[in-house]
C-alpha cells in the first residue's frame, strides 16, 4: 500500500504542474485592458511570469513538505492555510502565461520534487526553524517580486497587479511566521537559499 504522504505528494505534484489548481480569490488586474506588446517584450514578460509560476510550484511543495513532517497540528494548519494563498498565485500566474501565449517551465517536476524535500527537512527541524525557513523564503520572494515589478513594462497593468498582490501576501506570510516564533536562520543558510533561488529563476526564465 502506498503511504498517505506519498499519495499527497503525488497529488500535489500533478495539480501544481498540470494547471488544475483553481484560485479562491478573483485575479487582480482582470478589469484592466490587455496591453499590446511587441514580440520581444511579450517574450520577456512571458519569461518573468514563467519564473513566478515556477516559484509558486515550489511554494506549494515547500508548504506540503512542511505540513507533512511537522508534528504540531496548529502549525500543520498554518502551513495549509498559507498554501491556499499560494494556490491562488499558482492559478493566477498560469492564467497570465496562457494570455501571453507562454508555456510553464519544462523543469516543473524538478522544482516541485526539490522543494518538497526542502520543506520536509525544514518541518523535521522543529517549529522555530521551520517557521524561520518559511519567513526567510517569503522575505526573499518578496524581494524577487519587487525586482520583477521593476523589470516589467510599465504598460503591462495585468501582470503588475498580480505581482503586487503576490508580494503583499508573501510579506504577510513572513510576518505571521515571525509572530509565531520564527528563528532567524544562520547567514550561510540564508545565502545558500538566495543562490539557489537565483539559479532557479535563471533556469525557469528560459526553460
Amino acid at each position: 500500500m502506498i503511504p498517505d504522504a506519498a499519495v499527497l505528494a503525488i497529488d500535489g505534484l500533478l495539480k501544481a504542474t498540470l494547471g488544475t489548481v483553481h484560485a479562491r480569490r478573483a485575479r487582480p488586474g482582470l478589469d484592466m485592458p490587455e496591453t499590446s506588446l511587441d514580440q520581444t517584450t511579450r517574450r520577456h514578460v512571458g519569461g518573468l511570469m514563467r519564473v513566478n509560476h515556477a516559484g509558486e510550484i515550489c511554494a506549494q511543495a515547500l508548504y506540503q513538505g512542511q505540513a507533512l513532517t511537522t508534528p504540531d497540528p496548529a502549525l500543520k494548519a498554518a502551513f495549509r492555510d498559507a498554501a491556499r494563498d499560494e494556490a491562488d498565485h499558482l492559478a493566477w500566474t498560469r492564467q497570465r502565461l496562457d494570455e501571453l501565449v507562454a508555456r510553464p517551465s519544462l523543469l516543473a517536476p524538478l522544482w516541485y520534487a526539490g522543494s518538497l524535500l526542502l520543506g520536509g527537512a525544514a518541518g523535521l527541524a522543529g517549529n522555530r526553524w521551520s517557521l524561520g525557513f518559511l519567513a526567510e523564503t517569503e522575505r526573499q520572494v518578496e524581494a524577487h517580486l519587487t525586482d520583477h515589478l521593476a523589470r516589467l513594462p510599465a504598460q503591462d497593468g495585468r501582470s503588475r497587479a498580480i505581482l503586487r498582490q503576490m508580494r503583499d501576501d508573501e510579506a504577510r506570510h513572513a510576518h505571521e511566521a515571525n509572530i509565531r516564533g520564527a528563528a532567524q536562520l544562520p547567514f550561510p543558510l540564508r545565502f545558500a537559499m538566495k543562490v539557489g533561488g537565483r539559479l532557479m529563476t535563471r533556469g525557469a526564465y528560459y526553460l
